[in-house]
């Protein structure tokens, strides 16, 4: 296998960039594919069968790209499709789970919070993972709606300020010190978030473990690459608009139907 092979990754949409993120500032000498399936958005609604289809479907189109490792920037492709995955295919995978064991091992009011997809929160992954914390009092919420308007260009709209009112308050009154986002698209939500939540409530995503585990896996599996700061590729398949915005307009991105 040649080293200087792109890192595939994909998620439900534009939320994954988030991984991409912390994987490109890690690693800036690894060339990145990022497949947004926005068409499909949200996974968290679909069945655990629709997932692990759309799950092989996007493995297959970066494979064909001669990939050499994947990430999949979804908690909800993670949750239900990644052991699948890794019975399919020869290449190494990289999951995506929510952080509880940092929010439960450092909790002070041993409640910790988790705004998630339904995807992810009714999969047998998420349960094995919360089973190991019975000290922990978790409060679940569902996060209906916030990837839709995510994916619509709508992350600081009045509709997506109610909601998040309405999923954290609970949290709050429950006394959570830590809120654990089981989303690749919600850590677009983190500046909303602060101002609703109280200061000493910390927020914590998966994108820096994610990034440092596939430094790892590269040393360890596959080979680190050479090339020096190679640019990113994207795929969409719909209108690429509000996946630009979010990468700040510097990249180009390719429309492709998969």
């Amino acid at each position: 296998m040649d080293n200087n092979q792109p890192i595939g990754i994909f998620d439900s949409g534009i939320g994954g960039t988030s991984i991409w993120q912390a994987i490109h500032q890690l690693l800036p000498n690894e060339k990145t594919i990022y497949l947004a399936d926005s068409k499909n958005a949200p996974y968290g609604q679909k069945s655990k069968k629709e997932i692990i289809n759309l799950s092989v479907k996007n493995t297959d189109f970066l494979l064909q790209m001669n990939c050499k490792l994947i990430v999949v920037a979804c908690n909800t492709a993670t949750t239900n499709a990644i052991q699948e995955l890794r019975a399919t295919y020869t290449v190494p995978f990289i999951g995506i789970e929510p952080a509880i064991k940092p929010a439960a091992t450092n909790s002070k009011t041993q409640t910790i919070g988790i705004l998630a997809t339904k995807g992810t929160l009714n999969s047998e992954l998420f349960h094995k993972a919360t089973e190991m914390y019975q000290d922990t009092k978790i409060v679940e919420q569902v996060g209906h709606g916030l990837v839709q308007l995510i994916e619509g260009g709508q992350i600081n709209s009045p509709e997506m300020e109610k909601l998040l009112h309405l999923y954290l308050q609970p949290m709050i009154e429950a006394n959570i010190d830590y809120l654990v986002l089981g989303c690749s698209h919600y850590p677009y939500l983190i500046p909303q978030i602060k101002k609703i939540l109280p200061e000493h409530i910390q927020i914590i995503d998966s994108g820096e473990a994610v990034a440092r585990q596939t430094q790892k896996v590269l040393e360890e599996k596959v080979g680190s690459s050479d090339l020096k700061l190679p640019m990113p590729i994207f795929y969409s398949n719909t209108n690429p608009k509000v996946l630009s915005e979010i990468l700040g307009g510097k990249y180009t991105i390719e429309k492709r139907n998969f």
